[in-house]
């Protein structure tokens, strides 16, 4: 299992990826700062600096609260903080570890997201 952190506002939250391709072709993006913007209430979204190798990863996915996954057709990295309905093009990147209360609050806001020893 790979372990990253994401750090925000003099906090850190750990997460953990998943055993997959796009999770493995994320983590080479790392360290990464982004700008995580909310989405309908449900999400945290951000652009990624190119997309993720999706190849051998299931096509849709039914995400929970705590979900950090990859929206293969805008190419983005969604963080859920709400439960959600199964979506095509979503796939899962890992989980959150943390209280997710860090996420609650309605201005973007940036993370930086690095490899844990």
């Amino acid at each position: 299992m790979i372990g990253i952190s994401l750090k925000m506002a003099g906090q850190k939250m750990p997460l953990t990826l998943a055993d997959n391709v796009a999770a493995q072709d994320f983590a080479s993006l790392l360290p990464l700062t982004l700008t995580l913007k909310d989405y309908a209430g449900i999400e945290k979204v951000s652009d990624l600096p190119r997309r993720l190798d999706t190849g051998g990863v299931p096509s849709g996915y039914k995400p929970s609260a705590g979900d950090i996954t990859y929206y293969a057709p805008w190419g983005n990295l969604a963080l859920f903080y709400r439960d959600f309905r199964h979506a095509p093009g979503l796939v899962l990147l890992g989980k959150v570890n943390a209280d997710l209360r860090l996420l609650d609050r309605e201005e973007p806001f940036d993370v930086t997201l690095e490899l844990t020893d």
